[in-house]
């Protein structure tokens, strides 16, 4: 009985040893609370500066004046005297036409015309003759009539061989042909020795003035009242015409805004208007399409940051602000955006702010900054940022 008493002890402190060894082995291990792994972004200072604003819209160069130049009367042209691409001046000779008909028609004339002041010369000799006579009745009245008629006559047929003379020089002056504006020569169309005929449709060549040059364009017909207070400014408005998009293409000219059209295209909303461009340098071309930039306003003492960092909330905007080693979430209203920049208020000047990197990002979030752009270096800007915590 001793003896079965103690293997039963036995055998419970064998099972207690069993269950305390298995505890042992099946018991969770404890884990290591790790350090929160940083995120890598890239930062930038919020600038305060003065910002102008621009609208853009897409024009067409057009010449202040383009003429086709074509004759006013028929005949052969005997000389062209400028060559295509030629700059000209407004009355400068371009071509000569064969004169010897309208030439011999005006010796005719003037030769009509003398024989008419001759025949007149004589009535009015025999005129006052005859007014002498009528004094006594040596002659009857009727004859002095006819004879103030005949004066009266001659008077006609001389105005009108006159103005057969001034008809014949002013076709004379057709046959030189000369610039009606100051500008580029076209492409010729017709050689010397062809004949040339008023009702001719394509003329000799063009003359398009190149220097100064308009650009037409369209804007949207919410811009209207814009467009007007910058008409009316003090000082004109300045446009510039770029070859691209915008400000990151080559800049062609700058000019100044001239006209508002005077009605709203109503099919698609629009409205147009022109600037006046100096074209020294001859970079717009009539005919050219460019993209015209009018700066509409100037936002005083604005806080600038580059639109990649302001995000998109379910109902607002944000940013993500670095303070220390974190990120905070903070609430911002944009004020104008374009492809370069964003304005917005909610944050202050030389604030840190995250400009890549924020897809993994959550307010608190721990970060690394891995590039900083070179408005600051990251040493600054992450005292600054410490600093305005503190």
């Amino acid at each position: 009985m001793h003896k079965k008493k103690k293997s039963v002890v036995a055998i419970t402190a064998l099972v207690a040893l069993i269950a305390i060894g298995t505890w042992f082995v099946t018991r969770p291990k404890t884990t290591k609370v790790s350090a929160p792994v940083a995120v890598p972004v890239q930062v930038i200072n919020v600038v305060k500066k003065d910002v102008p604003r621009y609208v853009t819209g897409i024009g067409s160069v057009l010449s202040l004046q383009s003429v086709v130049v074509r004759p006013q009367v028929d005949g052969i042209l005997t000389r062209l005297l400028v060559k295509e691409g030629q700059q000209v001046k407004t009355g400068d000779l371009l071509a000569t036409i064969d004169d010897r008909s309208i030439r011999a028609a005006l010796e005719q004339a003037k030769a009509q015309l003398s024989q008419s002041q001759a025949q007149l010369d004589v009535a009015q000799v025999d005129l006052k003759r005859y007014k002498l006579l009528t004094v006594d009745n040596s002659i009857s009245r009727q004859q002095y009539d006819q004879q103030q008629a005949l004066v009266n006559q001659l008077k006609a047929t001389v105005l009108g061989n006159q103005a057969s003379i001034n008809a014949s020089q002013v076709q004379l002056s057709y046959t030189q042909i000369r610039s009606p504006v100051t500008g580029r020569v076209g492409i010729r169309n017709v050689d010397e020795g062809n004949f040339l005929r008023v009702s001719d449709a394509t003329g000799l060549f063009s003359v398009t003035q190149i220097d100064p040059v308009s650009v037409e364009f369209s804007l949207p017909q919410q811009m209207l009242p814009t467009l007007h207070d910058l008409l009316k400014a003090p000082s004109p408005a300045k446009v510039n015409a770029y070859l691209g998009e915008g400000a990151n293409g080559t800049l062609l000219g700058e000019g100044e805004l001239t006209l508002i059209d005077n009605q709203v295209a109503a099919t698609t909303g629009t409205i147009r208007a022109k600037a006046t461009f100096d074209n020294a340098s001859e970079k717009l071309w009539p005919g050219q399409l460019v993209t015209v930039r009018i700066q509409t306003a100037i936002d005083r003492d604005a806080l600038k940051v580059p639109p990649q960092v302001v995000q998109r909330g379910i109902d607002q905007h944000f940013v993500y602000r670095v303070k220390g080693d974190k990120v905070e979430v903070v609430p911002v209203k944009v004020l104008y955006q374009d492809s370069d920049l964003t304005l917005i208020n909610g944050v202050n000047a030389n604030d840190v702010l995250v400009s890549d990197g924020q897809s993994r990002l959550k307010n608190g979030a721990h970060i690394e900054v891995v590039k900083a752009e070179a408005v600051d270096t990251l040493a600054a800007s992450a005292d600054a940022a410490s600093g305005g915590s503190k």
